[in-house]
């Protein structure tokens, strides 16, 4: 059960994470408006929150471990809102990525 509140917890601040500088993005990128900053910035918060409620103590390794989660993530991101296509070598990074998120956050110790 602590892997899989631990995975949801990383797909929720991926969300938060992503879609705020996404928001942020647009706002300034796009010209969308303050709106779309501040609600952005909202996110981002949220993210730094949301990271705080994983069971590993260690702050260095979960965040080095959403490190991973963010590239697969960001990619897909970017796939389901602006229409982005990654190549193979998107794929296979995202794929080492989330090797490392494994190996990381839920590989045997002691």
């Amino acid at each position: 059960m602590t892997v899989v509140r631990s995975l949801v917890l990383f797909a929720l601040a991926a969300v938060a994470e992503i879609g705020g500088a996404w928001l942020v993005w647009q706002g300034v990128r796009e010209h969308q408006g303050a709106w779309w900053i501040g609600a952005g910035i909202v996110a981002l918060g949220v993210y730094g929150f949301v990271a705080t409620l994983q069971p590993e103590a260690n702050f260095g390794r979960i965040l080095a471990a959403y490190g991973g989660v963010f590239v697969a993530g960001s990619l897909a991101w970017g796939m389901v809102m602006d229409g982005f296509r990654p190549d193979r070598w998107d794929v296979i990074g995202a794929a080492v990525c989330l090797a490392g998120v494994l190996l990381i956050m839920y590989a045997p110790r002691g």
